[in-house]
């Protein structure tokens, strides 16, 4: 495949390189967020709606990225804007309890079994952050398991074995890395020869039922149900994080369609409609450990949220997403079939070349080397020819005007066609 687009993406984005060129001088990297910058400098956007991006320079992509997955039913859509326009009339913070909270809450405890008590933070890591202090004060234990790849944010308490090779440190800063221990993905007896080993001190594990940062792939069930038994047995506690998963395949969580039964589970990117949030939900009598009142110091578990947390903007816009996903079934009726109309014909076009990995709307393109014949874990993934992947995703930025952010999974949502998928594939084969 031609690597020279950096040419024709420089021609097409001049302003969006005078932009970054600011940015730069006044961000880290130029960027918020690590992943979002690539070479030679990302576009700069001006606007959003349904499925594209419109940057500075008035180029328009058709986005697979949405909002780091979080937009299902696309950029803006009507009564999410509707919604946000008449709650901003009233205001968007009020630092205090509010209705909205209460409305969201009903509708994720009655979608979301294990959602007996709820906290709302604004972000995935703090939600993540805050579950293992959880398992911790509930168990009274030190070490959490998590899986190679896994990831759930920046927190220190789990920032290990995310990126290959998963033995290095993640970071500089980060203590106490030897309370957090890795376990292979989807392999159940090499897992259990880790947890076993620690059973002792073992807090709980955390697991993504899809892995979605290191390679879009889902968990078997009995790998799930084989850890969650002796999780359980152990008396320790098995967390979900379904930020990426929660209500991207059904009105709900995933894990019921699996037949587990977690004792927490972390919420995020779609209950926010697009704003910001994160959720931390549980079994009743594991989340009144956060219950502050009347306990000292050692005997709760002191759970937060935050200045910005449960405000009625992000209450308000999550509330409109789940009420047009419930009341619209049809919408993951299409948007799983497209997914699984992309993984069939991405695969038939590069005739054996790769794996295309996912589940219902979610999917990523692994293009085989150094003897990979499947990808059912991190490690698989990570040895898979990512330059390919992310010199695809770029040529199609430069040349095709479709987005996705290079190297990472595509997320199809509800403002998405047939016609988009095709296009897609077919910029992508070639």
């Amino acid at each position: 495949m031609e690597k020279n687009y950096q040419t024709e993406y420089r021609i097409k984005t001049k302003t969006s390189a005078k932009i970054f060129a600011k940015s730069l001088k006044l961000h880290v990297n130029g960027v918020s967020h690590n992943i979002r910058y690539y070479e030679p400098y990302p576009f700069v956007v001006k606007t959003s709606n349904g499925k594209n991006l419109i940057d500075v320079d008035d180029n328009k992509y058709v986005d697979y990225w949405m909002g780091h997955w979080s937009l299902i039913l696309g950029h803006g859509p009507k009564n999410v804007k509707g919604a946000l326009k008449k709650q901003i009339e009233k205001s968007w913070m009020y630092g205090t309890v509010n209705e909205q909270t209460i409305k969201l809450s009903e509708l994720i405890s009655k979608a979301v079994p294990v959602a007996e008590k709820i906290r709302y933070v604004t972000s995935g890591t703090e939600a993540t952050m805050y579950a293992v202090r959880l398992a911790r004060s509930v168990t009274g234990r030190r070490i959490i398991a998590k899986i190679d790849g896994g990831w759930h944010g920046y927190t220190s308490d789990l920032l290990k074995s995310v990126n290959w090779p998963f033995t290095e440190s993640e970071s500089s800063g980060v203590i106490n890395e030897e309370k957090i221990i890795s376990i292979p993905y989807n392999d159940l007896e090499g897992s259990l020869e880790i947890l076993k080993k620690h059973a002792k001190d073992l807090a709980g594990v955390i697991i993504e039922p899809v892995l979605g940062g290191a390679g879009c792939i889902p968990a078997t069930q009995d790998y799930l149900r084989g850890i969650q038994e002796f999780i359980h047995k152990n008396k320790s506690l098995f967390i979900l994080d379904e930020i990426v998963t929660g209500f991207r395949f059904r009105y709900g969580c995933l894990y019921p369609t699996m037949k587990l039964d977690p004792d927490i589970v972390t919420l995020g990117k779609i209950v926010g409609g697009g704003m910001a949030i994160g959720v931390m939900c549980g079994k009743k009598e594991i989340m009144e450990y956060a219950d502050t009142r009347g306990k000292k110091k050692s005997e709760r578990s002191y759970i937060g949220g935050g200045t910005f947390s449960a405000n009625p903007a992000s209450m308000t816009s999550g509330f409109a997403t789940l009420s047009e996903l419930k009341n619209k079934n049809s919408t993951y009726v299409k948007i799983n079939d497209l997914g699984d109309y992309t993984r069939k014909e991405l695969s038939k076009s590069f005739d054996g070349k790769v794996i295309v990995t996912g589940k219902g709307s979610l999917f990523m393109t692994h293009f085989l080397k150094n003897g990979i014949t499947e990808v059912t874990n991190a490690s698989q993934a990570s040895m898979c020819d990512v330059n390919a992947l992310h010199d695809h995703h770029f040529k199609m930025i430069a040349h095709d005007g479709i987005f996705f952010l290079p190297g990472k999974l595509g997320a199809i949502s509800n403002a998405h066609t047939k016609q988009d998928i095709k296009k897609m594939i077919l910029a992508m084969g070639v």
